[in-house]
């Protein structure tokens, strides 16, 4: 009781200490808050948010609940030596939970007020808050048991805070809970919280006698403080965000994963883990912004640069490899094995949208639109329900949406930003309005201190046609700046990194009250905008349509997976092909040098589960449009001769794949013969069923003939015994009938150091007999345990129907298989 009246009196004392951030300590351009703008219900989006408002947000609050993230803050205010708190709490920052999910019902309040749902986030704070210590440090990882926290916490505050404490994560997103919330509602019951923890962070954590000289282990707090700061106004909170940056490089770790291997402003290439990395390039764009640090600002744009020119994927995915979760070298973009985590679309987002906010420059959202369009909303399904970690470019069925994961970080992350979505629509300077994102809507914005009142109504990004509606304008004369897409310009990203190859130019156009604009009173800008200025009346209208066809898109030729291969792409959406829609291999296909597509719909009902189809109605009547093309299939007959068969090609939007079940996916597609990949003839292990001792989601690959070319390929998909150790597991073949063999081949998985899988200990080959008993093969000249590479044993012959292999795991590590022939 103690501790909540001191919480309670800080909080009033800062209520009239904060005031409302003055206007030149803001952006170079200014954000339009989400407050100002309401999705049209029945739309793309609305569509989006009624998933995120019915399904998403429930099952993240019921999450909390029964993971036990609130009880986490309950037994921080009763602390007890008897807890094992990382039993209780498997992660470290499993408090992020309840904050991301704030931050999302906030968004969502605001776009529909629900007083139940109100209420509800007043109960979970009323828990949360008690949970604080006098003085305004929270982290229940350590205070729910301050002798014995949390084995990632270290035994004092701070102490482990550049490894795995997470502290300073957590800060990061209490803050952007709280002040979403604050927005939303007028309530400052969140953000109090959150600015007596930051208070506390800005007293402890620093290079001051007495500080811990300490960085963020992993970045979000740097941008979390700049909105702190542009909210209450306080210049503390962008000093410590600063600071947080400037002695990167400098402290006690220092290391490509974390992006503290040397200071951030000479650093020139995205490395490591890609969502640290996204997060701190975008709190390096907001310090940029915020204080127009010239060295800042040139090592943000070089960062930005090697991204977008060697190491973005064409869903504006980001993170090539699971090992770190992080960006590989220069041009390294698998597909089988991209890692692309949700998390890390949702932070290219960040980046580029603050560094719109720098430079006003269009060709950041034609980035920030690839990876929303494609790489971000592919990691939620259409109902809200299921989702991806990672968002690979090319599957073979041992990928499949989740309800949940137990580090919950990407649910919980399009939990808020699906939601947020309205804030990213407009902006203004002085007077110019840039409409950066074509969605329907009505909004209010501020243009010289007036009321300027929009609608947007469209069926993009199935439709290039845009009607924008003034409704009202108090503001005079002002620029209204319409971005042109970079697919419209011919430039699928702002480099060389990808090219349309079909020599198609497309058009647009853009006329006022049915007057087509020219060059005389419209052009467009150096922005990247197509500017009009006049003073606008209420009712002008201006129409936009741009033209909208498939495309074929060639990488550049450095990219060395994607060589001879193309990729199809209709507006901002990029395609993919799907087992459900195509009744042959699609891993076998060649598309034609010249191809012709057709334009067809599809309703979302088989999209959608019927489960959620009682919670859901924006759906109804709602369609994808899919593309169909000829292509042939590639495969070897029995005698061994190379033979083609024409099909029909269908695709679908790349953020639809899995929705009715797991199974083969591509979006890169063979259209040289360099690239192709025929079907082998069948074999004796191609044709048998696969067991295992464990559900393996990625059995099949045991058996698909696609061997790795060395130990680090992550081309080919791969089955692993992973969280098992130190056991012994066995995979299985049952032959189709019975068969003589003498040889097998293993190509082990082995994914160190980052990974949890190496070569087994040992393994063994039983068949089973007459009898129906498994017995061991005799006379086995080796079983070798090499990397990736072709282990192979022989052994006596034996006739049988089934053939085991029996695999002693590491002791500290699991194992896995590429491919296991038999002969």
């Amino acid at each position: 009781m103690k501790r909540l009246s001191m919480t309670m009196m800080a909080g009033m004392v800062l209520l009239a200490a904060n005031a409302q951030v003055k206007g030149n300590a803001g952006y170079p351009i200014s954000p339009v808050p989400f407050t100002s703008v309401k999705v049209v219900e029945n739309s793309f989006w609305g569509q989006r948010l009624e998933a995120s408002r019915n399904v998403t947000i429930p099952l993240a609050f019921s999450k909390c609940e029964s993971e036990g993230r609130y009880k986490n803050f309950e037994r921080a205010v009763h602390p007890s030596d008897d807890y094992n708190v990382t039993k209780l709490m498997p992660f470290s920052f499993d408090d992020t939970d309840p904050y991301k999910t704030i931050e999302g019902a906030s968004y969502i309040l605001q776009t529909y007020p629900d007083a139940k749902l109100k209420a509800y986030i007043d109960s979970v704070l009323g828990i949360i808050a008690p949970a604080q210590e006098p003085d305004g440090y929270l982290y229940t990882a350590r205070t729910m048991n301050p002798k014995h926290p949390h084995n990632w916490a270290g035994k004092e505050r701070w102490s482990k805070e550049e490894d795995l404490s997470h502290e300073l994560y957590n800060l990061g997103h209490m803050v952007e809970g709280a002040v979403a919330h604050y927005q939303a509602t007028g309530s400052r019951k969140f953000l109090d919280i959150a600015i007596r923890y930051a208070d506390c962070v800005v007293k402890e954590v620093g290079d001051k006698p007495g500080q811990a000289c300490v960085v963020p282990g992993h970045q979000i707090a740097e941008m979390a403080l700049c909105r702190l700061y542009l909210v209450t106004g306080n210049r503390k909170y962008l000093d410590e965000a600063k600071f947080f940056l400037d002695y990167r490089g400098k402290t006690s770790i220092k290391q490509e994963y974390s992006q503290s291997h040397k200071p951030v402003v000479d650093q020139d290439e995205a490395v490591g883990h890609a969502v640290r990395a996204a997060y701190m390039y975008a709190g390096m764009a907001d310090v940029a912004a915020l204080t127009g640090d010239s060295a800042y600002i040139h090592a943000i744009d070089n960062i930005w640069d090697n991204i977008v020119c060697k190491k973005l994927y064409i869903t504006g995915g980001i993170g090539a490899t699971a090992s770190g979760e992080a960006f590989g070298p220069n041009y390294y973009l698998p597909n089988m094995s991209a890692y692309c985590e949700t998390c890390a679309a949702i932070g290219n987002v960040y980046v580029n949208y603050r560094l719109f906010l720098l430079h006003g420059e269009s060709k950041y959202y034609d980035v920030l639109e690839r990876s929303l369009y494609n790489g971000l909303i592919s990691g939620v399904s259409l109902d809200g329900g299921g989702f991806f970690y990672p968002n690979p470019l090319e599957s073979m069925g041992q990928h499949q949406r989740q309800p949940w994961f137990g580090c919950a970080c990407c649910p919980s992350n399009i939990c808020r930003f699906i939601p947020s979505l309205p804030g990213y629509v407009y902006a203004v300077k002085d007077r110019n309005v840039y409409v950066n994102l074509f969605l329907s809507n009505s909004s209010t914005l501020k243009v010289a201190g007036k009321d300027v009142a929009l609608t947007q109504a469209t069926e993009y990004p199935y439709d290039g046609d845009v009607r924008l509606t003034i409704n009202k304008n108090s503001a005079g004369q002002f620029a209204l700046k319409i971005r042109v897409p970079g697919w419209v310009k011919n430039k699928p990203v702002p480099s060389d990194l990808y090219s349309y190859s079909d020599n198609k130019r497309l058009g647009y156009y853009i006329s006022v009250n049915g007057t087509e604009i020219g060059s005389d009173n419209g052009c467009i800008t150096e922005d990247g905008y197509f500017t009009i200025t006049r003073k606008w009346k209420k009712n002008d209208v201006v129409k936009i349509h741009f033209d909208m066809e498939p495309r074929t898109v060639r990488a550049n030729n450095l990219v060395e997976e994607d060589r001879g291969m193309v990729e199809i792409e209709r507006g901002p959406l990029v395609y993919c092909a799907e087992w459900p829609d195509n009744k042959f291999d699609i891993k076998n296909i060649i598309i034609n040098q010249n191809p012709k597509f057709d334009i067809a719909e599809q309703t979302l009902d088989a999209f959608i589960p019927e489960a959620s189809k009682q919670k859901l109605t924006a759906y109804k009547g709602m369609r994808i449009k899919t593309l169909s093309t000829n292509a042939q299939t590639l495969a070897f007959d029995k005698a061994g001769r190379l033979a083609t068969t024409d099909v029909k090609l269908t695709l679908i939007p790349y953020y639809a794949w899995c929705h009715r079940g797991n199974g083969d996916m591509k979006v890169w597609l063979a259209q040289d013969l360099k690239a192709t990949r025929p079907a082998e003839p069948a074999t004796l292990a191609s044709t048998s069923k696969v067991a295992s001792s464990m559900n393996i989601p990625a059995l099949s690959s045991i058996n698909d003939r696609l061997v790795p070319k060395d130990g680090s390929d992550r081309s080919i998909p791969y089955a692993h015994w992973w969280p098992k150790k130190a056991s012994t597991e066995w995979i299985s073949y049952d032959f189709e009938k019975e068969a003589k063999v003498q040889s097998c081949t293993v190509y082990w998985f082995d994914d160190q150091p980052w990974g949890g899988c190496s070569v087994p200990k040992s393994w063994k080959v039983y068949y089973k007999d007459n009898s129906g008993n498994w017995t061991p093969v005799e006379g086995a000249d080796a079983y070798p345990l090499a990397k990736g590479a072709a282990c192979t044993v022989n052994f006596e012959p034996v006739t049988t129907k089934a053939l085991k292999l029996e695999v002693t795991l590491p002791d500290n590590l699991s194992a896995g298989i590429f491919e296991w022939s038999v002969r």
